[in-house]
């Protein structure tokens, strides 16, 4: 942590549904990322409240409930108390209701922290919907300015239905600033009528340590799946629901037959993408491996050829720069952040649109480029956390100062 004798530290109240626990311990990870590297690089303290949806049944077979019901109250994480509040989610009409309930629950919770002596100066809200509109509720109840950061489909999606657009623009005016995690958003954020002056693009970066070439990975990826260490191999990792179109990236494989896939992630599309493979006869060559921690990725990112995502919507998929960071060429459809990251044929192969037949060609020229594996990771390096840390310091700063409080001693 850097900071001087003269300022005392900033105390901050990160809120956001999106934060990993026992139950989905990848979930929101870019969330617990960008603290983990604010509090090393920034004079700041940080508690976490992360809301919950309320389950009883801790099962498998009820998906994310059943996985939020294994969520602990209270966890510690890299030195940080991290508190889960349960929130009722109402069938049918639990969308618009979310913000409500997820505010009360976790106001009960916080007055209740703050009863016992905490402090806080700075509400830090991830996620416009539910979350940010939540988070207008709670600071207005304890009389704190708030930011809250804009991370993708909140932005190009939840935000262009009738009832969440009106909060979502309500919280953001209300807000002492909004982040974005990529220009692309800033600018659809702006569109949608946020005055471009109360935004500011403060994108991810990458941990140059914990995502780096793995020697080996090749021999233990392919003994795990029992893959062909001879043959090509293409990465998917991320969650396995529409937005993300496994599907795509499956029929592609049908136009490269030398071609294996190793697909990380889980989601309610697992089974049919099981089943698409089979169908296109390509089940021999792809292999499903479930969910993987993330001290498991370095070593899938740096065993492989190149990766692929080929979302329809991706704010910052850090799980791109993720794999640059190990030296892996990058194949992604051309929207959002990919655009911001990937300037150069040198590190990867933007694609427009579905046609699967295109994202062949573009994995096909990236294989025979033979691209320079320890130059994309230097091109990853340039993405690292300070800046970041830094920006987001400022603006937090600035959001307390307009307040009226002090952070000087």
């Amino acid at each position: 942590m850097q900071g001087d004798s003269t300022s005392r530290p900033i105390r901050v109240l990160l809120f956001s549904s999106l934060f990993p626990h026992e139950g989905e311990p990848t979930l929101g990870v870019f969330v617990q990322n960008r603290l983990r590297h604010l509090l090393k690089d920034q004079h700041v303290e940080a508690t976490v409240v992360a809301p919950v949806p309320w389950f009883p049944l801790p099962w498998k077979i009820f998906g994310r409930y059943g996985r939020a019901a294994k969520a602990k109250p209270v966890s510690f994480v890299d030195g940080v108390t991290v508190y889960h509040p349960r929130y009722i989610v109402v069938p049918r009409i639990g969308m618009m209701l979310a913000p409500y309930t997820m505010a009360w629950s976790a106001s009960r919770l916080i007055r209740r922290l703050i009863g016992k002596g905490a402090v806080f100066d700075l509400l830090d809200a991830h996620y416009l919907y539910p979350d940010g509109v939540a988070a207008m509720h709670i600071a207005r109840k304890l009389n704190l300015p708030f930011v809250v950061t804009a991370r993708g489909s909140d932005v190009t999606q939840i935000a262009l239905m009738p009832g969440p657009k009106r909060r979502v623009l309500h919280a953001c005016k209300a807000a002492s600033h909004v982040i974005t995690v990529s220009q692309s958003l800033k600018g659809k954020l702006n569109a949608l009528g946020v005055n471009e002056a109360h935004i500011t693009s403060v994108r991810n970066g990458i941990d140059h340590d914990r995502f780096s070439p793995v020697d080996g990975a090749r021999a233990t990826i392919c003994q795990k799946t029992n893959l062909d260490p001879k043959r090509s191999i293409v990465l998917f990792a991320g969650w396995l629901i529409q937005r993300k179109r496994v599907d795509i990236l499956l029929d592609a494989l049908v136009f490269i037959p030398e071609m294996q896939a190793v697909i990380v992630g889980d989601g309610d599309l697992r089974s049919k993408l099981t089943i698409r493979a089979q169908d296109l006869g390509i089940e021999k060559r792809v292999v499903f491996v479930g969910q993987q921690s993330p001290a498991d990725m370095p070593t899938f990112f740096s065993a492989v050829d190149v990766f692929c995502l080929p979302s329809e919507r991706e704010g910052w998929a850090n799980v791109m720069l993720e794999a640059m960071a190990c030296g892996t060429p990058l194949v992604a459809r051309g929207v959002d952040g990919a655009l911001e990251l990937v300037k150069t044929d040198d590190v990867g192969q933007l694609v427009d649109g579905n046609d699967p037949e295109k994202y062949a060609d573009a994995i096909i020229r990236v294989l025979e480029a033979n691209l320079d594996r320890h130059y994309i990771r230097e091109y990853a390096k340039g993405y690292g956390w300070a800046t970041t840390s830094a920006t987001q310091a400022r603006i937090f700063k600035e959001a307390i100062l307009s307040k009226g409080v002090e952070i000087e001693r």
